[in-house]
């Protein structure tokens, strides 16, 4: 562990330190999105020992570590197009609803050239969470290498503590856009796959239900099976 850094999951830091170089950030404009501190941070990491020129970080509300306030899917027009040497998105995309919209604003405000590294969450061991603010969607290993089949994939494996993915990858300096219409993601609204993009109404009522019950008080008197049973049911 590296003395004077800011801990989230230890996996999502040993990704930066073993898949990071110093000339991919030293000197480089960096954007974080969805940069406000819950659980820690890779910025000072990055900030401390990768030393880039600038490090900008974006999120839908002020906190520690947001430079600017803005919705993921505006920053193409806070910043513009190929604006950053690499772009930085840890435990976000799991939380914006139209994650299309998102994802191919990161690739657009990326330079031709720029590195890109994505955490997000997978299936199991994840139940709906509805903060920060929301909890839309699990993503696959799969999932990721469709999405940025666009780009040069470096790295893109399983988080080995948690449910979840890492990317690392290039956007191509004759970047063309990837169609993402007819990629299913597995909803954690509806608990299924699908390529919509449904709204809160749209969860079933069951589901619902068990969520309401396991986000309520009653859910530290149950029996511990029983608890995880239902954790189950939603993740």
């Amino acid at each position: 562990m590296l003395e004077g850094v800011t801990m989230c999951n230890v996996a999502v830091l040993e990704f930066f330190h073993n898949n990071t170089e110093p000339g991919e950030f030293l000197g480089k404009a960096v954007l974080e999105v969805g940069s406000r501190y819950v659980n820690g941070s890779v910025r000072p990491f990055i900030e401390r020992f990768l030393k880039p020129r600038l490090y900008v970080g974006i999120d839908l509300e002020p906190g520690l570590f947001v430079d600017v306030v803005t919705p993921a899917e505006f920053m193409v027009n806070v910043f513009g197009v190929n604006r950053f040497d690499v772009v930085v998105s840890t435990e976000l995309l799991e939380h914006v609803r139209n994650w299309r919209v998102v994802v191919n604003a990161m690739k657009l405000v990326l330079k031709p050239g720029g590195l890109i590294f994505i955490i997000t969450r997978s299936r199991g061991g994840f139940p709906y969470h509805a903060y920060p603010p929301f909890d839309f969607w699990r993503y696959e290993v799969g999932d990721m290498a469709r999405i940025f089949r666009d780009f040069e994939i470096i790295t893109l494996m399983r988080d080995p503590m948690e449910p979840g993915v890492f990317l690392k990858a290039r956007k191509p300096m004759n970047w063309r856009p990837a169609d993402l219409f007819n990629i299913e993601l597995y909803s954690m609204i509806l608990g299924r796959r699908t390529r919509d993009i449904p709204s809160l109404d749209d969860m079933p009522i069951l589901r619902r239900v068990t969520l309401t019950i396991l986000n309520s008080r009653l859910a530290s008197t149950m029996p511990g099976t029983l608890r995880r049973l239902l954790t189950r049911a939603v993740s």
